[in-house]
C-alpha cells in the first residue's frame, strides 16, 4: 500500500458515522434552539408575538427593541453589572483560596485524620445549618447589608473540594517525593507542582462558582438592603415586577402585557449572555475536569 493512501471505510462504518452525525446534530439543535428562540422573541414585534406564541426561529417583523430599552433604560442596570462583577471576581478568588488548600491537605496520604474530616464535611452537604441560624449569625457579626456577607455565602463548597481532592489524589506520588528530596515544602509542592497539573479541575471549579454567583439573587435579597450593593439579578427581577404591575394598572392591558412579554425575553438574554460568552473558552477544560475520578484503576 502506498504511503498516504486513504483506507476505504466499510459500509457499516459509514452508516454509523452518518447516524452519529444526525443524532449529534439533533442534540445540538435541541440545545441551541431554545436560546435562539429567546433572542428572536426579544426583538420581535410585541403585539404580534403576544398573539402568535409558539416557537420562533425568525424574529417577527417589524423588529422592536422596546424590551431592551425597558431593561437598559433602568438607571440601576450598570450598577448591578458592576456589583455582580465584583461578587464574581472576589467570590471566585476567595472560594479558590479556601478550597484549594483544604483539598490539598485532605488528598495527602500522610494526613491520618483525612477520612474522618471528609465524613464530617460530606455530612454538611446533606444537613446544613439552615437559613434562619445563618442569618442570626450574620446579624451577631454585623455582616447584614455588607458585601462581605455575599462573599462569605459562596466562600466554600464541599462539592468543589471533593472534585479538587479527587484530582489531586490522581497525580503520581513520585512527583511529591521527588520535590521533597529537592527540599520543597508543602506550599511549594502545591503551588509549583500540583496546581499546574490540575488546570482542568481548577477551570471547572471556577466555572461552577462564577455561574452560581452570577445567577444568585436570593442571598442578596435576604442580606442586602442597600440598593447600591445589589447584583444585576435583583435589578432585573425588579424590572420584571415593575412591568408586571404596569400591565395590571394600565388601561390598555393588551399592549402592556405585550411589552411585559418582550421584557421577559430581553431580561433572559441580558442575564445569560455574559456567561454564554465566557463558557466556550472554558469548555475544553470542563469535560476533562468534570470526568476526573470517574474511572478507577
Amino acid at each position: 500500500m502506498k504511503y498516504g493512501t486513504k483506507i476505504r471505510e466499510s459500509l457499516p462504518r459509514r452508516i454509523f458515522l452518518a447516524v452519529n452525525a444526525v443524532v449529534l446534530g439533533l442534540v445540538g439543535f435541541c440545545c441551541l434552539a431554545p436560546m435562539w428562540h429567546v433572542f428572536c422573541c426579544s426583538i420581535s414585534n410585541p403585539s404580534v408575538l403576544a398573539r402568535t406564541g409558539g416557537f420562533h426561529l425568525i424574529p417577527i417583523a417589524p423588529f422592536s427593541f422596546a424590551g431592551y430599552e425597558a431593561v437598559f433604560g433602568y438607571r440601576n442596570i450598570l450598577t448591578g453589572y458592576l456589583n455582580t462583577l465584583f461578587y464574581v471576581v472576589f467570590g471566585v478568588a476567595l472560594n479558590l483560596l479556601l478550597t484549594v488548600p483544604c483539598a490539598y491537605v485532605l488528598s495527602r496520604k500522610r494526613f491520618l485524620p483525612a477520612g474522618a474530616v471528609m465524613m464530617f464535611m460530606v455530612f454538611t452537604m446533606l444537613f446544613s445549618g439552615g437559613l434562619i441560624p445563618t442569618y442570626l449569625v450574620f446579624v451577631k457579626l454585623g455582616l447584614i447589608n455588607t458585601r462581605l456577607s455575599i462573599l462569605l455565602c459562596t466562600a466554600f463548597s464541599t462539592f468543589n473540594m471533593v472534585i479538587l481532592r479527587t484530582s489531586f489524589m490522581g497525580l503520581p506520588d513520585a512527583l511529591e517525593e521527588s520535590a521533597r528530596l529537592d527540599g520543597a515544602n508543602d506550599l511549594q509542592i502545591m503551588v509549583r507542582i500540583i496546581l499546574p497539573l490540575s488546570k482542568a479541575s481548577l477551570a471547572v471549579i471556577t466555572l461552577f462558582v462564577a455561574v452560581g454567583i452570577w445567577n444568585s439573587w436570593f442571598t442578596s435579597a435576604i442580606y442586602l438592603m442597600d440598593r447600591s450593593k445589589w447584583p444585576i439579578q435583583l435589578f432585573l427581577r425588579e424590572v420584571l415586577i415593575n412591568n408586571s404591575q404596569k400591565s395590571l394598572e394600565s388601561g390598555v392591558k393588551a399592549s402592556a402585557e405585550s411589552l411585559q412579554t418582550l421584557v421577559k425575553y430581553a431580561i433572559t438574554v441580558v442575564a445569560t449572555l455574559p456567561i454564554l460568552c465566557i463558557y466556550p473558552f472554558a469548555q475544553r477544560h470542563f469535560v476533562k475536569g468534570v470526568m476526573i475520578g470517574s474511572i478507577k484503576g
